[in-house]
């Protein structure tokens, strides 16, 4: 299965913190996965860093902690851009709408906890 993961379970998987769910958590550790991260996860981490005691604990080289933990990094394309701009506004967050412009676009199921996500139509596992 070929997966796009939130950036809460990009931070949630690094910290090791209990709020993954069975599922999420299994789906992640399946060698058979291909699990894909956004650039615009990075972006978003790397934001609000300086703002949020959790996210400062995360190691400073993301982007290779990312690779070093088997995922793949994915970019933001025109299309996706444009995509997230059209998407109705169900959602208002600008990182989500990406990620899930991102996912329909790729055909990548959406590894999220964000039940706001839904009314798009694409597949999401927790």
């Amino acid at each position: 299965m070929n997966l796009l993961i939130d950036s809460h379970v990009l931070i949630w998987w690094l910290a090791d913190a209990d709020p993954l769910s069975r599922r999420a958590r299994s789906v992640l550790e399946d060698p058979l996965n291909a699990i894909y991260v956004s650039a615009v996860t990075g972006y978003e981490i790397e934001f609000k860093r300086s703002r949020d005691p959790f996210l400062g604990r995360l190691p400073h080289d993301l982007e290779q902690v990312v690779l070093d933990e088997g995922f793949r990094w994915l970019s933001v394309t025109p299309g996706d851009t444009i995509t997230a701009a059209r998407l109705p506004l169900h959602h208002r967050d600008p990182w989500d709408r990406l990620l899930i412009a991102q996912a329909m676009r790729t055909r990548l199921v959406l590894v999220s906890a964000d039940e706001g996500l839904a009314p798009y139509g694409a597949p999401v596992i927790w």
